[in-house]
């Protein structure tokens, strides 16, 4: 029981992260119906902001801090979030009227420029994450244990996804995203300015990769420019498994697969713990295709 217990935490603190990057997935394809291959890699640039912000933010001497730690989170959400901006207007912006596969390529194509991009600029070697906030394992009981460093990932991923809950339900901009979302041409009728608010969603979206950029090199120190693929095919997973294009599925396919990855490397091999993913996604994809949350479309041929 104390196992499972302790795999619950790691668990929850892993998909939290998880979804993070998967309301990116979801949003823009709430919008725009275009999965961006390219988010995986926004959420590395997070990290990688964060890194390099952090060593300004710390230099010798300094100690770890909370503080140290919300100014490293927002320097990669603005770094990510100038990226996401980037992507959209260059890349995705003048395809926007051509074929899906058009754009599906243009988002494998970005993906990979920032991935081999990215060994040109940082190098191929993995980098170490700093330590940015004071660690520290707090004993429950049992041997079991929680990590401080897990407390502040469940509390800014709650934070995050309670301001992005907000924005979406209760402000104008998430009243004419959600319009957008049902439909574009019917948006652009009644006067929304959908490249506005489709730019804002790129914002937000890269913003909470950049955020979970941060929070996975707090957990897992180890960085690399290669770091976003398997996370970000992940979190992509989770988003579908949810049901791509509602938020609250995103946070529960998350959810659910960061329990399940850590319930399968503690109990049955470690191996199979990316492989897990993957099955998750044809079981989805062969037995509720809408995910969880998800609803059927009929669409016009």
């Amino acid at each position: 029981m104390n196992d499972f217990i302790q795999h619950t935490i790691n668990g929850l603190a892993l998909g939290s992260i998880y979804a993070l990057v998967a309301l990116g997935y979801t949003m823009v394809f709430g919008v725009l119906q275009l999965i961006n291959f390219a988010h995986g890699e926004i959420f590395m640039i997070g990290a990688f902001s964060g890194l390099y912000f952090s060593r300004y933010a710390l230099p010798a001497g300094t100690e770890p801090s909370i503080g140290v730690t919300l100014m490293v989170l927002l320097a990669a959400m603005i770094g990510s979030a100038v990226l996401g901006v980037i992507i959209e207007k260059f890349a995705y912006r003048p395809l926007r009227k051509a074929p899906r596969i058009n754009i599906l390529i243009t988002a494998i194509g970005v993906s990979l420029l920032l991935q081999y991009g990215g060994q040109l600029i940082f190098g191929a070697s993995p980098q170490f994450f700093p330590t940015i906030l004071p660690r520290q394992n707090i004993d429950l009981g049992g041997d079991i244990f929680l990590d401080t460093n897990q407390i502040t990932i469940f509390i800014l991923s709650f934070v995050l996804m309670v301001i992005l809950q907000y924005l979406v339900f209760k402000t104008q901009f998430g009243r004419s995203m959600r319009a957008i979302s049902h439909s574009l041409e019917t948006a652009n009728v009644i006067g929304i300015n959908v490249n506005k608010v489709i730019f804002i969603t790129f914002i937000i979206g890269s913003a909470l990769a950049g955020a979970a950029g941060v929070l996975y090199g707090i957990a897992y120190p180890k960085i690399d420019p290669l770091l976003g693929l398997l996370p970000g095919l992940k979190a992509f997973i989770a988003a579908v498994l949810g049901g791509i294009g509602n938020i609250t599925g995103a946070v529960i396919g998350a959810v659910l697969l960061g329990l399940s990855e850590t319930y399968v490397a503690g109990y049955i091999s470690s191996t199979y713990r990316d492989a897990l993913a993957f099955v998750i996604l044809i079981l989805v994809l062969l037995l509720r295709p809408g995910g969880l949350l998800g609803s059927k479309k009929i669409e016009k041929v």
